[in-house]
C-alpha cells in the first residue's frame, strides 16, 4: 500500500510560515515517508468506506489538536468566518488563543481511496492520500467537526465528499465540539 500527502493536506499541515498548532519537527517529505515505512498501531473505519485512519504513535513534538472548554479558559476562545481553501465559502469556526496544550500521544492519519480523490477532482498515483491529520491524546479519532459534515452533504462542488449527514455522528461531533475546541 502507498500513501502520499495530498495538496490540501499538505498546506494544511505544512503551511509556508509554521505555525504552533501544525505538525512540528517534520517536513511534509519526512511525514509521508514515515507513514510509508511504519505500519500503523491501528487502522479505523472513517466516516465513509473510502475513509481510513491510521493511528501512529507520535514521533514529533506535535501538540494535541483540541482542549477542553472550561470555565477557566473560555474567556480565550476566538471565533471568525473562515475559508479552507480560496474556493469554499467561509464558515463560522473558533478556537482558543494564548493556550498551551499539551503533546500529543498520537498522529491519526486521515487518508482517502485514490478513487474517491479523483472523484473529488485531487487525482493520486498512489493507493491512498492524507487529507488531514489528527493530533490525539488517545488513540481514537477525534469527531468531525459539524461544519464539515454539512460541508461534505453538500457534496464536491462545495469542498466535501458528497456523504450524507449521519444524524446521530452529528449529534456525537457536537457534543465533542460544544466542550472542547481547536487552539492557534
Amino acid at each position: 500500500m502507498s500513501i502520499v500527502l495530498t495538496p490540501f493536506a499538505r498546506t494544511r499541515l505544512f503551511p509556508r510560515t509554521p505555525r504552533p498548532n501544525t505538525v512540528r519537527d517534520c517536513t511534509p517529505e519526512q511525514f509521508e515517508r514515515y507513514l510509508n515505512e511504519h505500519a500503523p498501531q491501528q487502522v479505523l473505519d472513517g466516516y465513509a468506506p473510502f475513509c481510513k485512519l491510521h493511528v501512529h504513535r507520535n514521533w514529533t513534538s506535535t501538540r494535541c489538536l483540541t482542549m477542553p472548554v472550561t470555565e477557566d479558559n473560555r474567556h480565550l476562545l476566538r471565533s471568525a468566518y473562515e475559508a479552507r481553501t480560496r474556493e469554499e465559502l467561509p464558515v463560522l469556526v473558533r478556537w482558543f488563543e494564548g493556550v498551551d496544550p499539551p503533546v500529543a500521544d498520537y498522529l491519526v492519519a486521515i487518508l482517502y481511496s485514490r478513487a474517491q480523490l479523483a472523484r473529488e477532482g485531487a487525482p493520486i498515483e498512489a493507493d491512498w492520500g492524507v487529507v488531514g491529520c489528527l493530533y490525539t491524546a488517545e488513540p481514537a479519532e477525534i469527531p468531525m467537526a459539524p461544519i464539515t459534515m454539512m460541508r461534505n452533504a453538500l457534496g464536491v462542488e462545495e469542498g466535501g465528499s458528497g456523504v450524507p449527514i449521519d444524524r446521530e455522528a452529528y449529534r456525537r461531533a457536537v457534543a465533542f465540539w460544544e466542550a472542547n475546541a481547536n487552539w492557534r
